[in-house]
């Protein structure tokens, strides 16, 4: 197992291209099942989450080959409906098979997801809706078992939340059903939009991207497609914020401009100068952080991915900062490794109150979550001294080679083994 060591305090300058998201790669590996053939996917990700879900595909009879960024999936000769525990238990996306595998087969059966310690994260949202269409299901031994008999059905439904998963497995399940289905409060995030046109590229015909309202109306087949992942936005925001916190200035390109405006304007208020120019963001930080308030809200809104880099960002701000979390109800264990490092957070509920201290101190942490992992990495890169992080396995799974691009950009930073 590795850490990673840094020592803070060297201000971050240079060019940092931003790899494909995490959060559209997985719903549209997955979207391949719908349809027998080779799919092809540009810009994807090198991250351990999307090295689980190739697996899990291989384990249903797919097969895959990677070119650099391209990757190739044909799923000509699916001979399982079964997504096991030992390949669903790291990674709750793994659910997002489910949708699929009912249009295409009738029948799914899969293990209940894991993934980060950050809340319970139901899956009711996904089975509600499935029942609207007609299926059928039963909870076993830690199993999803459901069964359609013969061909959903379209219908109306309307989440209580906008979940970004539900949305995307109603949304595949939906693509072949009978008749036209409706998805309201849907979900609004980039990805599923990216997850739209492919699923439209396929053959679909879907109405209403990028709004909260979704209209499907189902077809007989599919094809398969070629799609290009959107840029990953988190990466994104996570290498804006580490520059607020060091200082310096980087240009971060093969992005997207338009993905984060909650983001933008809360590190300007901040004082950190952001500038967009389409498929570039350039930021610079002045040393200089004021506090800002934060609350979590599904898209547009800011981003519950983004909380823990934020609050490590406030910490070296001067005031208090209310950062309140409304999306994961376990999301702050990132708490008690910044006070580690001389953070000033208290815990009052669903929001923490942070005392900017101006400066943090290195210190050995550990990491409990992904974003967490990520926000440990910013305070280790700005705080005086060295900071080592361990169980950083975490990290692996949704940032593709994050300690070589900060290395590159003038970061003292490395892994060696624990």
């Amino acid at each position: 197992m590795d850490k990673i060591v840094i020592e803070g305090g060297t201000p971050l300058r240079g060019e940092i291209a931003i790899s494909g998201a995490k959060n559209a790669a997985l719903p549209l590996i997955c979207a391949c099942l719908l349809a027998p053939g080779p799919h092809i996917l540009e810009n994807v990700p090198d991250l351990r989450d999307v090295r689980t879900m190739l697996a899990l595909l291989e384990a249903l009879g797919a097969t895959w080959k990677r070119d650099g960024a391209t990757l190739t999936i044909d799923t000509a000769n699916l001979n399982s409906f079964e997504a096991s525990y030992d390949l669903v238990k790291t990674m709750r996306a793994s659910v997002l098979v489910l949708g699929p595998l009912l249009a295409r087969l009738g029948r799914a059966r899969v293990s209940l997801p894991g993934g980060c310690a950050i809340g319970a994260r139901p899956i009711n949202f996904h089975l509600q809706g499935f029942k609207r269409l007609g299926v059928s299901h039963q909870l076993e031994d830690g199993y999803v078992d459901a069964v359609v008999d013969g061909q959903m059905v379209g219908a109306t439904i309307c989440f209580d939340f906008p979940s970004v998963t539900a949305t995307e497995n109603i949304l595949m399940g939906a693509v072949m059903a009978r008749g036209e289905t409706v998805i309201k409060n849907a979900a609004r995030e980039p990805e599923i939009a990216n997850l739209v046109d492919m699923l439209n590229g396929m053959g679909a015909r879907i109405r209403g991207r990028g709004g909260d309202t979704l209209l499907i109306e189902g077809v007989t087949r599919l094809r398969s497609a070629r799609i290009r992942i959107v840029p990953d936005r988190i990466e994104t925001g996570t290498l804006l914020i580490a520059v607020g916190a060091t200082g310096g200035e980087l240009s971060l390109s093969n992005g997207d401009s338009t993905m984060l405006p909650a983001l933008y304007a809360k590190l300007r208020a901040a004082g950190v100068r952001v500038r967009e120019d389409q498929d570039r963001v350039h930021v610079a930080g002045n040393g200089v952080v004021r506090a800002v308030d934060i609350k979590t809200m599904p898209y547009p809104g800011f981003p519950t991915d983004l909380q823990a880099q934020m609050m490590a960002l406030m910490c070296f701000g001067q005031g208090l900062s209310l950062i309140t979390e409304t999306i994961f109800e376990n999301r702050f264990m990132h708490v008690a490794e910044l006070r580690r490092m001389g953070a000033d957070i208290r815990i009052n509920g669903p929001s923490a109150i942070v005392s900017g201290v101006g400066k943090l101190r290195g210190a050995r942490v550990m990491a409990t979550d992904l974003r967490a992992s990520a926000s440990l990495v910013i305070a280790g890169l700005a705080a005086e001294g060295l900071t080592q992080i361990s169980r950083v396995y975490h990290l692996d799974r949704g940032y593709d080679d994050l300690v070589g691009k900060l290395s590159r950009v003038g970061a003292k930073i490395h892994r060696e083994a624990e």
